[in-house]
Parts: structure tokens; C-alpha cells; sequence
């Protein structure tokens, strides 16, 4: 039995990209993605980079519990940490705050 499928077209798939201040991408990102926080910008941001949380802790001078403590929400993220994290994974420091 053959089923037919609907083919997609462009009309189904819409690209959106846009420039914003660095000092209000916070901002921004509570607008596109309200339930997101510091925890899953870190988690998603070292997987991007295909690093273990060990050697994530390794390259910013903590240790792995801490990592898995940040990206589960457990314990906070502060600023000094932030900056050293986003230059480990090359993303600004404001989407860990």
C-alpha cells in the first residue's frame, strides 16, 4: 500500500536572524526563550564544544561536581565564574547570568 506524503515547501520553514546590543542579549533571551537560564546555556554550550564536565572544571580552574552542580541548577553561577566559562566555550558570559 502506498501512502502519500506532503512534500515540504519553503512556505513551511521561516529563518529569522537578527543583530542585537551585547548588553541586552539577556534581555533578549528571556523574550525568545523564556524557561531557559544559566544552568541549560551551560550544559548546552559544553556539549557544543564535545567537553566532559571534568574537562570543562579542568579548563576553567574548578572542580566537576561544581560543573554538574551549575547545570542542574543547584548552586548559582556568578559573574567572575561566567566570564571564565563563556571564554572556555567561546559564547558571551551574559547567557550564564
Amino acid at each position: 500500500m502506498s501512502v502519500s506524503m506532503k512534500k515540504p515547501t519553503m512556505t513551511d520553514y521561516v529563518e529569522v536572524r537578527f543583530r542585537i546590543p551585547a548588553d541586552r542579549l539577556a534581555e533578549a533571551q528571556q523574550v525568545v526563550y523564556p524557561d531557559s537560564n544559566g544552568s541549560v546555556a551551560l550544559r548546552g554550550a559544553r556539549k557544543r564544544e564535545a567537553l566532559t564536565q571534568k574537562e570543562l572544571a579542568h579548563l576553567v580552574g574548578i572542580s566537576q561536581a561544581h560543573i554538574s552542580e551549575m547545570e542542574n541548577g543547584k548552586r548559582p553561577i556568578g559573574k567572575d565564574l561566567a566570564k571564565r566559562l563563556a571564554k572556555a566555550l567561546k559564547v558571551n558570559y551574559l547567557v550564564f547570568l
